[in-house]
Formats: C-alpha cells, structure tokens, sequence
C-alpha cells in the first residue's frame, strides 16, 4: 500500500488537477453562453429586418431595394449558420471539459479512498500493538517473580 506522504502527494496533485479541469470548465461554460447570446442577438436582428422588408414590401419597394434586402437577409443567414456551428462547438468543448473534469475528480476521490483506507489500516495496527503491549505487561504483573537461585 503506498505511503501516506505519498497518498498526499498524491492527493495535491489530484486537487490541482481538478481545480483546473474546473477552470477550463467554467471557461468553456461561459464561451458557450457568449456564442449562444451572439446567436440570439443575430436571430433577433434578422427577425426584425424580415419583419420591416415585409413592411416595406407591402408598401412597395423598387427593385434594388428588394434586392439589397434579400442581399442582406441572405448575409445574415450566413452568419446565423456560423454562430450556429460556433455554438455547436463550444457546446462540443464543454462536454470534453466537463468529462475532463468528472475523471479529474474521480482520480481525486480515489486517492482520497486509499488514504482511508490507509489511515484506517494504521489504526488498526496501532489498536493491536497497543493492545498487544498492554496484555504483555499485564502478563508480567500478575506474573510471581522469580527468585534467583
């Protein structure tokens, strides 16, 4: 079984690990947030302008200023697509980040385990010296001492 100071070692390292993995985590968390609230921000916008070409459609528009107005709607269809595949992927990050950090911490609740474990068997072994010393002594009081002859 390894050592405690090892175990504690260990342990540290186990606890960095984990609180970066934590870090990364809420990093990743919030990106995701920011990418999603871009994407919103864009849906929005491009709701209100199809809403105000209708507008202007049904009041009449020229030709050119129906093509500048499928010109920009297409633009900005383009870029609700990227964010959308930005917002996949940082979705795709917070999954890695949140195994990471799950493994992180289940490194860190094993070595916690082995020094329970490894203080409990110590316990242990120090009840039964103790105990063993305070039969032995037992032992010797009731013991008749002998007589040299």
């Amino acid at each position: 079984m390894a050592t405690p100071s090892t175990l504690a070692t260990l342990i540290e390292l186990a606890n960095k690990a984990s609180d970066e993995a934590a870090k990364r985590l809420a990093a990743a968390l919030r990106m995701h947030e920011e990418a999603k609230q871009k994407l919103d921000l864009l849906m929005g916008y491009r709701k209100d302008y199809a809403e105000r070409f209708q507008n202007d459609l049904a009041n009449g528009m020229g030709a050119m200023q129906f093509n500048n107005y499928q010109a920009f709607m297409q633009k900005l269809d383009q870029a609700i697509a990227g964010q959308d595949r930005i917002v996949v992927d940082a979705l795709k990050r917070v999954d890695q980040a949140r195994a990471a950090w799950c493994a992180a911490e289940q490194k860190k609740m094993s070595y916690t385990t082995l020094n329970a474990r490894a203080v409990k068997e110590q316990s242990r072994r120090d009840a039964a010296r103790d105990q063993k010393q305070s039969d032995e002594f037992a032992t010797r009081r009731t013991q008749p001492k002998r007589s040299p002859t």
